[in-house]
């Protein structure tokens, strides 16, 4: 009896074994170049010059679209739409990279003929402030959201937020928004937070932004947009879009990300790209939204894309908001010689697509 269970032992252990090796065999490979890329097309007959885009790929993480007219889009799943604005009848080469996760890549083109009726080439210019006039804000185009971090936005900042001329003004065709290290009803800080709500909201379209990234450890610059439902649904339920944020401990490093019901918070959905020269040159900020994809980008280089959907609440009008918080969860602790730091905005606008 012994000898018949010490054989059945050795036969179970020897199973064990082998589905240990066929589950190891069966996990995806890391360092595989991706293989087998599809691309399909689909383009719209309305004359939009709509095109839905869908790629896959054995190992693949991530598909860059050359789009065939000068710009490019990035999808981590494959699935991309694009409007192209050449009115008439015109074919374009687009040609998709699939990489893994290693930087491995396989490229390859197709063609789509696509007819756009009528229409511009050039995407229309619907709402902007170039910030050319000295003084307060154009109280037409923007109000304050008045008192402290700490009270009620639920990220533990130290300014108290003011619209005195110390905090922000425009200036020499700038917007500039200084945070300051003060006293002031109860905070040790003071700065300024912008926002278009009741005067100025949009839905899908091509938003740019021209902004320095203010000097300092602690401070945290935003330029940002909330769903114009928050006050009836609350936030994260009325979606968040994070055009660019940038962390005075980090110089240079770019956030953009969004948030909404499941991907808030800490486990909200955004990525990060490093630039040069943030704090000395002035950068451009870009958000393209569409029913289908919202991307962000930096001087015109992707950082974060994400498919749209009817599930999502980025389907709806949103306003802008442009602040500078101090210290804080995300922005952390505010270096001790700190005393002031301006963050600088040339223009912001907002075209058709």
């Amino acid at each position: 009896m012994r000898n018949l269970m010490s054989i059945t032992i050795s036969i179970l252990c020897a199973l064990a074994l082998l589905s240990c090796k066929k589950s190891d065999g069966d996990a995806a490979p890391t360092n595989v170049a991706p293989s087998n890329l599809v691309i399909q097309s689909t383009v719209s007959m309305d004359g939009s010059g709509k095109v839905d885009f869908k790629s896959t790929a054995i190992n693949a993480s991530t598909y860059q679209y050359d789009l065939g007219d000068g710009e490019s889009l990035v999808s981590t799943n494959g699935i991309a739409s694009y409007i192209y604005k050449k009115p008439g009848t015109n074919t374009y080469v687009v040609t998709v990279k699939a990489s893994n996760a290693s930087g491995q890549s396989i490229s390859k083109s197709t063609q789509v003929s696509v007819t756009v009726a009528g229409g511009s080439a050039e995407p229309q210019l619907l709402w902007s402030d170039e910030f050319n006039t000295n003084g307060a804000p154009d109280p037409a185009k923007w109000g304050y959201d008045i008192g402290r971090g700490d009270n009620g936005w639920g990220n533990a900042e130290l300014q108290y937020y003011t619209n005195r001329a110390e905090n922000v003004s425009v200036q020499d065709g700038k917007l500039k928004i200084t945070a300051r290290k003060e006293n002031y009803s109860g905070a040790a800080y003071t700065s300024a937070r912008l926002l278009s709500k009741g005067k100025y909201s949009m839905k899908y379209g091509r938003v740019e932004i021209s902004a320095k990234m203010p000097e300092g450890v602690g401070t945290w610059p935003a330029l940002w947009m909330l769903g114009n439902n928050i006050d009836a649904v609350s936030w994260p339920a009325c979606g968040e879009i994070d055009i660019m944020e940038h962390l005075g401990r980090d110089l240079n490093k770019i956030y953009a990300t969004l948030h909404y019901p499941g991907r808030s918070g800490g486990n909200a959905d955004g990525n990060t790209r490093t630039i040069a020269n943030a704090t000395t040159e002035f950068h451009k900020y870009t958000l393209i939204w569409t029913a289908s994809t919202i991307q962000m980008l930096v001087d015109d280089q992707p950082i974060h894309t994400v498919n749209n959907s009817s599930s999502l609440p980025f389907n709806q009008n949103f306003f802008f908001l442009i602040n500078m918080a101090v210290g804080g969860n995300f922005a952390g602790a505010v270096d001790p010689a700190f005393t002031n730091a301006t963050f600088e905005v040339d223009y912001l606008r907002v075209y058709d697509r």
